[in-house]
């Protein structure tokens, strides 16, 4: 089995190298992994300093880590904290973020880099932020006697660690020292399947989503013009191809007395302009706008990437993409706002998603009907939209806490 993963891993870079003469988020992937370890070694060789390394998978885990890495530098203040990333959707963006002193691509797992990469960031603590458990890496960390512990891990019967036939990847969860996961079912399964230094601390994205909302709003004066009159605004986030048949329809129809921002997930050109011709003539890009246009515009085109979480604070009403897809993105974002959030029909794997479903601060919806029917009931109705604004606030605060709880079981292992 060691075997076939080591050999599945070379056949997965191999492809993204083929490909990326035409996908530019692979040939991102292949071009910061280059002279990779030779970069992380000669950066490293220097600073004899005490490290914690934490790795996040791409853009969505880094916000997911971010308190519990701010609450590391507290902790630990004398050591540095070396950030790693397996996707160009989270290097790219946050490659120079001044809460970590290193930021570098994750070397490709195999035996001989994972062996050159923990000796050249010696750390004293390895954090992985809710999923990739990579084999060599692991091995190599519990060879050296060095701590690594998952956080924010959510855990589901359908994968294959819960499988007959997934011993392999059971022994990579049991080369850990620690999972604290998001959930009770999560670390049932674990225990289920022998791991027994498990701990349920509940998920670091309501901190991240409190600590949003509660700082002092970020200066965005294109979008204060953009809202100035005061119509009720809906922003859109995350947006994919496949939630525009059911969104674009609202958009349409409230085009005169709402505003709208649409965020999409990939800001490539043809997504763009299938945004655009949602509604044309009334839609302006963010990267061309003036405080003018954006006033004659009804809907903001965001065409840049890490923006979004502060653009939910303008917002009366959101829609978050994904879940007509592979997936939902982020809610709690919006939520922490109070804001009423649609969605797409596909959000069962997400629990927070399941959460506000049931407690009627999210509707999930499948159609373009659907959709304006569930809209129109908050948007027509103040009392209705404010009594959403109430039980979502008082969600977020009750399930905030996760990095403390997490910060003070890993009090001395560094």
């Amino acid at each position: 089995m060691r075997f076939l993963y080591s050999f599945g891993l070379t056949i997965y870079a191999l492809l993204l190298r083929l490909v990326a003469p035409f996908n530019p988020k692979a040939a991102a992937w292949v071009a910061g992994r280059q002279g990779l370890l030779p970069r992380i070694e000669q950066a490293l060789a220097a600073d004899a300093a005490p490290r914690l390394w934490v790795h996040c998978a791409s853009l969505g885990e880094f916000e997911q880590g971010r308190p519990l890495i701010e609450g590391l530098r507290r902790q630990y203040p004398t050591h540095k904290i070396v950030l790693t990333f397996f996707s160009p959707s989270g290097y790219e963006v946050r490659q120079n973020w001044p809460g970590a002193d290193y930021v570098f691509y994750l070397p490709l797992d195999a035996a001989v880099s994972a062996q050159r990469f923990v000796a050249a960031v010696r750390p004293q603590l390895a954090v992985f932020v809710k999923y990739e458990f990579w084999y060599f890496f692991l091995r190599e960390l519990r060879a050296h006697q060095i701590p690594a512990v998952v956080v924010a891990a959510n855990f589901r019967p359908s994968q294959i660690f819960f499988k007959p036939w997934g011993g392999f990847f059971r022994q990579i969860l049991g080369q850990l020292s620690h999972l604290f996961t998001q959930n009770e079912a999560s670390a049932d399964l674990l225990r289920g399947i022998g791991l027994t230094r498990v701990s349920v601390a509940g998920d670091t994205r309501f901190d991240t989503v409190v600590a949003t909302a509660a700082a002092p709003p970020r200066s965005l004066p294109l979008v204060e013009a953009f809202v100035a009159d005061g119509a009720p605004v809906l922003v859109a986030g995350s947006i994919w191809p496949e939630d525009l048949p059911a969104l674009a329809p609202l958009l349409r129809k409230h085009a005169r007395s709402m505003r709208f921002i649409v965020a999409p997930h990939e800001v490539s050109e043809a997504h763009l302009q299938e945004v655009e011709a949602a509604m044309p003539g009334l839609t302006v890009r963010y990267s061309q706008a003036t405080p003018a246009t954006a006033t004659e515009a009804r809907l903001l085109l965001i065409d840049n990437v890490g923006m979004l979480s502060q653009l939910y604070r303008f917002g009366r009403f959101a829609y978050v993409g994904g879940a007509f897809g592979a997936g939902l993105h982020n809610t709690l974002e919006a939520a922490a706002f109070g804001l009423p959030v649609f969605f797409g029909p596909r959000y069962e794997k997400f629990q927070e998603a399941v959460e506000l479903v049931e407690l009627g601060c999210a509707f999930s919806i499948s159609s373009a009907y659907e959709l304006e029917s569930a809209f129109d009931k908050r948007y027509y109705n103040e009392e209705a939209r404010l009594k959403v604004q109430d039980i979502s606030l008082d969600y977020i605060h009750q399930h905030a806490g996760a990095t403390e709880r997490i910060l003070r079981q890993l009090q001395g292992l560094a």
